[in-house]
């Protein structure tokens, strides 16, 4: 009769490589381990002691989940454990393919709204032409975006106020159109506006040619007119009624809206989701204060310290997380994209959480005034008279002279986290972005100084929060299908199928 061999003579020979990860100890006494795609585990102290000294057992549990996530190679591998690795790595930088997909058109500097926090040195919507894109220089634009690689791109047009001049939106939506029967990509088109000023005509020609909204909100009547005021009129009033008439026109997808943190605002996390909800839609971006334009001016009224923000983001999460559990779908976006890049494979297209980084290579501005910059940001900084950021000029220079000029050579030497002081140790890098032109806004350094980056604690805040809920959900089912179905957008209440989340 034959007898079967022991499990011990099935298991691999004593002896493993440690493959790259990094590695951080939690409050918990447990350490959080990260490798180079993304996948993390947790370890107690004595696991992770015995795995870094090349001391764990083949018989223990721990084991082969460092070898199934590839924290580790042993005898059994023939190399294909390495080749997963840079698979998986290759899929995280999926973004990077096609060169830049985010082309933002600034058609108009002008502005019908006086907000205190404006990131851009705005005009009046008053002011002469000068403050408006040309036709030659719309089509130029539009011309060196079809020129890109990308087979998939975003046309994007902001302000000032979009719709100031939405005669220049609609020729670029058009043009863009017409040139592109020839090329074939796949063009997505976003305006950017306050709202105040929609029309049946542009909602008409939204619906035809399938362009989408994005507006701001910042919250109930006191806070959104305080924040966002229109001369003699009531702001709140006119932007809840038109986005209530762009999702009858487009639908209820169409139009999206974020709100812009003021210092105000930190006593209304509660009351800024209501209103959402109350509107329909689906998820909030919160977004803290920007270090350009006039919110530089008006600080010391509308700003407050990164600690304040993360509190107020934490509470607001958290109240997003309650009515989830009620029975509401409503996600905030930007730990969205935070669980996507944590428990997906899947890069995303938010350029502020890219390494290498967005400015140029995931994004690009053309401003009204034909000079092209690697971000929005950079465009910011140049209305402040700092053109650090500058590409050229869409009249002056070639696509080439552009993208791969000296200022993009100047760009990615900084652009990559995992080869910055500071990033380059940290376990959550691979989840996080490099920013050069905020840390040069706010620093002066296009490297940037980690231990006094506002960008670096509001992300290392967030991202230990979000891993708290990750963990959290392991044993709490309803806070699982939650963070899924934000990550799948799919109704919370259509998430209880055994398993699914698993």
């Amino acid at each position: 009769m034959t007898k079967f061999m022991s499990l011990d003579a099935f298991l691999p020979e004593p002896g493993y490589r440690l493959l790259p990860f990094d590695f951080t100890r939690l409050e918990t006494g447990e350490y959080l381990i990260v490798n180079l795609s993304g996948e993390h585990l947790l370890l107690p102290k004595a696991a992770f002691e015995a795995f870094t000294k090349k001391q764990l057992t083949a018989n223990s549990e721990q084991y082969w989940n460092l070898k199934a996530k590839q924290f580790l190679l042993d005898s059994y591998d023939k190399g294909t454990s390495e080749e997963l690795l840079a698979s998986k790595y290759r899929t995280k930088k999926a973004f990077m393919d096609g060169f830049t997909k985010l082309h933002i058109f600034v058609t108009t500097i002008r502005c019908n709204q006086a907000c205190q926090y404006c990131q851009v040195s705005r005009h009046n919507e008053t002011a002469g032409e000068g403050s408006d894109m040309s036709l030659e220089v719309l089509h130029k634009s539009i011309d060196l975006m079809l020129h890109n690689p990308a087979p998939a791109v975003t046309m994007e047009f902001q302000g000032g106020e979009s719709l100031l001049r939405f005669d220049l939106v609609k020729e670029g939506v058009l043009y863009s159109e017409e040139q592109n029967k020839t090329i074939g990509k796949q063009i997505s088109y976003v305006i950017c506006t306050n709202l105040t000023l929609l029309t049946d005509e542009y909602l008409a020609f939204c619906r035809d040619h399938n362009v989408q909204i994005s507006t701001s909100l910042d919250g109930p009547a006191n806070l959104h007119n305080k924040n966002r005021p229109i001369a003699s009129s009531d702001s709140y009033s006119i932007v809840t009624r038109n986005i209530r008439r762009t999702q009858e026109a487009l639908g209820m997808s169409a139009v999206s809206a974020l709100m812009t943190t003021s210092r105000e605002s930190l006593k209304y996390p509660k009351e800024i989701v209501d209103e959402y909800l109350a509107l329909g839609l689906r998820s909030v971006f919160v977004r803290e204060l920007n270090p350009f334009g006039y919110a530089i001016k008006a600080k010391q009224a509308v700003g407050y310290s990164i600690a304040e923000f993360n509190s107020f983001y934490k509470e607001m999460l958290s109240y997003i997380l309650q009515v989830n559990r009620d029975g509401q779908t409503f996600s905030e976006s930007y730990a969205t994209l935070l669980l996507t890049k944590i428990l997906t494979p899947w890069p995303v297209g938010f350029v502020d959480l890219q390494s290498p980084a967005g400015a140029g290579l995931g994004v690009v501005v053309y401003n009204y005034d034909g000079d092209v910059y690697a971000s929005d940001e950079s465009r910011m900084l140049a209305e402040m008279e700092d053109t650090s950021f500058r590409l050229g000029n869409v009249l002056d220079n070639s696509y080439e002279e552009l993208f791969f000029g000296e200022t993009m050579q100047n760009i990615a030497l900084v652009n990559c986290n995992e080869a910055l002081a500071g990033c380059s140790d940290c376990a959550y890098h691979i989840y996080c972005g490099a920013d050069p032109v905020r840390h040069y806004a706010t620093q002066r350094d296009f490297y940037g100084h980690r231990p006094t980056s506002d960008f670096c604690k509001k992300n290392m805040f967030i991202l230990k929060y979000v891993f708290e809920l990750v963990t959290a959900a392991k044993h709490d089912t309803d806070l699982d299908r939650i963070l899924w179905a934000w990550i799948t957008r799919r109704d919370v209440n259509q998430m209880d199928d055994p398993g699914y989340c698993h």
